[in-house]
């Protein structure tokens, strides 16, 4: 597995919007809330996430194929190298679409095998939706994504980083939700970020494991 992309890549005023940064918030916040002692971070990206974490007293490893981008550990998750339940938490976000989906098993095998309880994932999501957004006296801010079917979804064809996305022709959301599922995984909640919905957020529970939060 090589890089795909340049490092300046994550640190271009185009790469970290508005909206990117409304989905770190979400990156942390699913994160922390599940309380964890220690988390493991596959694909830094530029490193926010994991900074914050850090600070925030959170045991945070980071792990990369890129060594350019100076992760803790060099490697991929296709073959993570650490030991069955080493962190409580493992987080992998935007990273899976870069690899061949028939690699995807392999992969969350890998994420599950190095987690002790939780791992929580995103995923790009190209479904089209409309935002609804109002203000209602009293009963304050109503916020909701609804979906718009398509007839015929797009195809998808290597764009030199993405493998596949949910949503393109052969990857319907219910069978990404399955195949995780059939990794040993149960959801606990999945959801798409209102002000980007192309980022597609899976919190799991390793199945067998105790949920704490």
């Amino acid at each position: 597995m090589k890089p795909q992309v340049q490092p300046a890549h994550y640190f271009e005023n185009a790469y970290d919007s508005k909206e990117r940064f409304i989905s770190y918030w979400h990156q942390i916040n699913e994160i922390t809330n599940c309380n964890p002692h220690s988390v493991l971070e596959v694909g830094i990206g530029n490193g926010l996430t994991s900074y914050y974490l850090k600070q925030r007293g959170i045991n945070s490893t980071t792990l990369d194929v890129d060594r350019r981008l100076h992760p803790d550990i060099s490697g991929s998750v296709l073959d993570l190298p650490f030991r069955d339940k080493s962190f409580e938490l493992v987080a992998c976000f935007e990273v899976l679409e870069h690899i061949p989906y028939e690699e995807l098993p392999q992969a969350l095998n890998e994420l599950r095998r190095v987690s002790q309880r939780h791992v929580i994932i995103s995923l790009p999501d190209c479904n089209r939706v409309y935002s609804l957004y109002f203000q209602i006296p009293m009963l304050g801010t109503l916020k909701r994504l609804v979906s718009l079917p398509r007839l015929r979804p797009p195809q998808h064809k290597f764009d030199g980083e993405h493998y596949w996305e949910i949503g393109k022709a052969g990857y319907p959301t219910q069978k990404i939700l399955q195949d995780v599922k059939n990794a040993g995984f149960d959801i606990i909640k999945t959801y798409r970020v209102f002000e980007v919905p192309y980022h597609h957020f899976i919190v799991l529970n390793k199945r067998g494991a105790s949920v704490r939060g």
